[in-house]
């Protein structure tokens, strides 16, 4: 069956080899995200690779996303490995110190201190341990510790609310875009955006390491930080997409606010013409069990009923023990979801207007083959728009949008309700068209007597030039 919702899912220990690699492909996966936060370059370079052969032996294209380590602000290393934090204990961050002990533990990100001050609340290893901040004293920030627990080697900092100042990109984020760019990643997906400086930033360093391997990556914002929660609009203007990262989200605004701001960043993300990416804990519980909890079915089904275009796994595929079965169990789930999802076509278009002609004939296209019962949509494109704006909205007629260019092709692997297909276009438009039904036809999509609409562009081979919508049967000749 065609599932509209994609799959991202991260390569890890537990997905390194080329037999399982290719399983997961074979079993939805759409796109996989390489973790920067982890591995040398020539792991990322070697995994890239692999993708890439996997691919082709499944004879379709897999997109590859690059995920930037960011500014993660965590504790240093202790003497022991870790310490026990007592409720009521006093306990110290100190910059300067070099290796912790009970009393206090050093601090990667050095100007922790100045963005602190007392009464503010800091938040370790996502949330689990609660320390409230007394005083700051140079270097060193006094806590006295409300919620408890063991704290080892490099746990995470949040302060509750946000507000901490460290830049988004990091010096280690400005040359892992360059080695994204060598290996060839669709997208990078950019960690603890504040506004869209930062995006602007990351999108001008990726096309410039980008421009000797003629790549201009997406960009996908990861909303993980309070503020910038208020600068939603600026950011998703500024980007092609935002990846709703619900684990430091969570721990700077609270657990209970994440799943509305959920559903709020995927209406504006879809709003705007964007991608969103629903992500964290998924399918957790499938690191070490078999099969998904109820409540990871009604998570990852809600996503997509909310229209998410992707959800995406970490752990699940990177380090468990059933990355194959969590990416057949996720696709089961999304299509059972799509299933009794309502489409509302007509109501998104009223009051709408199309200002440009190629936007105009994708929604053209969609309203037709909606109200047609088409079998298909096949929109013929080099860059892809036509099919971004037809999946902004749901219809149950699925998009198959054909281009000659692979980077294109896997940019759209994104895309809800897009299957991206390669077509060597033809410079005559009748063949180019009848080329893509065939294509379509061959893959099993549609029959003889079904009606297809197509969207095309004249003359062919031209960005943004699509101006041609045609409806025909099957078997006619057009």
């Amino acid at each position: 069956m065609h599932r509209a919702t994609k799959i991202v899912a991260t390569i890890g220990p537990a997905s390194s080899t080329p037999d399982i690699l290719l399983k997961m492909i074979r079993a939805g996966l759409d796109v996989v995200r390489l973790n920067f936060s982890h591995g040398t370059a020539d792991d990322h370079r070697q995994r890239a690779e692999m993708v890439r052969d996997c691919a082709r032996q499944a004879g379709r294209e897999v997109a590859i996303m690059a995920d930037l380590q960011g500014p993660k602000i965590r504790v240093g290393k202790f003497e022991n490995g870790k310490t026990a934090l007592e409720p009521g204990h006093p306990f110290i961050l100190d910059a300067e110190c070099e290796l912790g002990n009970d009393e206090r533990v050093g601090l990667d990100y050095k100007d922790l201190p100045r963005d602190l001050k007392p009464g503010d609340v800091l938040l370790l290893n996502d949330g689990l341990i609660v320390l409230d901040v007394s005083r700051v004293i140079g270097s060193e920030i006094h806590t006295v510790v409300r919620v408890g627990g063991d704290l080892s080697n490099n746990k995470g900092i949040n302060r509750q609310g946000g507000g901490l100042t460290a830049p988004a990109l990091t010096a280690k984020d400005m040359e892992d875009i360059r080695t994204a760019m060598s290996l060839g990643a669709d997208f990078v997906a950019v960690s603890f955006p504040k506004n869209a400086t930062d995006m602007e930033m990351a999108r001008q360093l990726a096309n410039i390491a980008g421009a000797p391997y003629g790549i201009k990556p997406k960009m996908i914002a990861k909303i993980e930080r309070a503020e910038a929660i208020p600068a939603l609009q600026e950011i998703l203007d500024s980007s092609d997409g935002v990846m709703v990262a619900r684990g430091d989200l969570a721990v700077e605004v609270g657990n209970a606010a994440v799943p509305a701001l959920q559903k709020r960043m995927i209406r504006m993300a879809r709003d705007s013409n964007k991608l969103v990416i629903t992500a964290t804990q998924m399918m957790e519980s499938m690191i070490h069990a078999p099969v998904p909890t109820r409540a990871e079915v009604s998570d990852v089904a809600n996503a997509v009923l909310d229209g998410t275009d992707a959800v995406m796994l970490s752990a699940e595929s990177a380090a468990g023990k059933y990355p194959v079965q969590t990416i057949e169990a996720m696709a089961a789930i999304c299509l059972e979801a799509e299933k009794s999802e309502q489409s509302e076509l007509d109501k998104d278009f009223l009051d709408r207007t199309f200002t440009r002609i190629d936007q105009s004939i994708a929604m053209g296209a969609l309203f037709t083959a909606y109200h047609l019962g088409a079998k298909a949509i096949v929109a013929l494109t080099e860059s892809g728009s036509t099919a971004l704006w037809m999946s902004r909205h749901w219809t149950h007629v699925p998009i198959f949008a054909l281009t000659p260019r692979p980077g294109s092709e896997r940019a759209m692997s994104l895309y809800r309700n897009v299957t991206p297909l390669h077509l060597d276009t033809s410079s005559d438009r009748d063949t180019a068209l009848q080329q893509a039904i065939e294509v379509v036809v061959s893959k099993g999509y549609a029959s003889r007597g079904d009606m297809v609409v197509l969207s095309v562009g004249e003359p062919m081979g031209q960005p943004g030039g699509t101006n041609t919508l045609k409806i025909v049967r099957v078997g006619d000749v057009l």
